[in-house]
């Protein structure tokens, strides 16, 4: 990758990222997708140096850096052979601490944060739902407040929860009014901290089974009257939706970041080999139906990396000048989400057929970077929603759905 044009602080950022990501090898991420086996050793490493609070406010412990930064430190995770797993490791404890540190209350913030950045906690998010999918705004989950006012009762099922099983607190966006009540659509959801407490009734979780990003767990967590204190709620009541879009914008350049890192690590995989294997007496890389191929990879994940940080940049910008709109960071951020994964899997697939036949053996890595590069592609939202997104508010289109 080009590093001309990136600040002292973010280069700074990858420096100190590598040399903790040194200490895991490919080795190392092959036995935990294989057997399925968190990468706790690392989640700690990072948490050990402070690298979980990046872009977390000082005063709770945090580095106080942007989202720039933390989009540097995803991508070198995964550029370092972790891949996408490294990154969920420690995803949702980057970005769905941001809304919380924005919203959440002293005695939130004081109880909470600290203990996110030096490991004793982890994190998930709990969104998305099995019957709503993309449709947020419909979300069935309940969290209904009982008679006494402390306390709400938590109902319903939430699906594709990174790293539930390990996680002490969720990130939770439920329904406190019901949808036909509410007098705008954006209205009557909530967001709450929660604890995970797995001896209380009313909690269950069950693993999903899935193609790449094996060494993190996704699961279906479903709450049956799951009992929550009253002061886990962030924010107001009813204006959950509006306060976790501050993480979504987010979450999208962290993506990105992390998608141009799986990208380039296969195609470092994939050269390497052009330059290695010999056929007919000469490297495969001289031939230009080898070259070609991963010169154009090459080229779309740096067209990608220049739209990711401005991405990142205008976000960051953004929380402190008033006169950048929140539609153009969103813009911008779909767009970068969008161009780095696929020019992410344009690098992965072209990486499995540079190997050939051992582009399919898992001592070769670039199997496990293919079946992981479709996570940036499928989430957190859809390559077809951010079309949609964009011919709707960029292009003033009609709306398709």
């Amino acid at each position: 990758m080009e590093l001309a044009g990136f600040t002292e602080e973010q280069l700074t950022v990858r420096d100190a990222i590598s040399a903790i990501t040194y200490k895991f090898p490919n080795t190392y991420w092959q036995e935990c997708d294989q057997n399925e086996r968190d990468p706790k050793e690392f989640h700690a490493a990072l948490a050990k140096d402070g690298w979980l609070g990046i872009a977390l406010p000082e005063q709770l412990g945090g580095a106080g850096l942007g989202i720039s930064e933390a989009t540097m430190m995803m991508q070198t995770i995964t550029q370092s052979g972790a891949g996408m797993a490294g990154a969920q490791a420690i995803h949702a404890n980057v970005y769905a601490t941001q809304p919380l540190a924005k919203f959440g209350t002293k005695e939130q913030l004081e109880e909470t944060i600290p203990k996110i950045i030096n490991g004793t906690w982890r994190t998930c998010f709990g969104v998305t739902e099995p019957n709503t999918g993309l449709e947020t705004l419909k979300l069935k989950t309940t969290a209904t407040k009982n008679a006494s006012g402390d306390s709400y009762s938590v109902t319903g099922q939430k699906i594709w929860i990174t790293c539930a099983q390990v996680a002490s607190k969720m990130i939770l966006l439920a329904r406190t009014t019901p949808v036909e009540e509410v007098k705008r659509s954006t209205h009557g959801l909530s967001m709450f901290c929660i604890g995970l407490d797995r001896d209380k009734p009313g909690l269950d979780m069950r693993k999903i089974k899935k193609m790449g990003g094996r060494a993190v767990d996704a699961n279906e967590v479903f709450f049956d009257n799951y009992q929550i204190p009253a002061n886990t709620l962030v924010g107001e009541e009813n204006e959950g939706f509006r306060i976790i879009l501050h993480g979504m914008n987010a979450e999208r350049c962290l993506l990105a970041g992390e998608a141009l890192g799986l990208g380039y690590a296969a195609l470092e995989r994939a050269t390497q080999y052009a330059n290695d294997r010999v056929v007919f007496g000469r490297p495969i890389g001289q031939n230009q139906g080898i070259a070609h191929p991963l010169a154009d990879a090459y080229m779309k994940l740096e067209a990608a990396k220049l739209a990711t940080y401005h991405a990142a940049r205008l976000y960051d910008t953004s929380r402190t000048d008033s006169s950048i709109p929140f539609h153009s960071v969103g813009v911008a951020c779909n767009s970068a989400k969008y161009l780095a994964a696929e020019a992410a899997f344009t690098a992965c697939e072209r990486a499995v057929l540079t190997h050939g036949g051992m582009g399919y053996a898992m001592e070769y890595d670039v199997e496990r970077y293919l079946r992981e590069c479709f996570v940036p592609r499928i989430a957190p939202v859809s390559r077809e929603m951010i079309l949609n997104y964009v011919s709707e508010k960029v292009l003033q289109l009609p709306r398709s759905y």
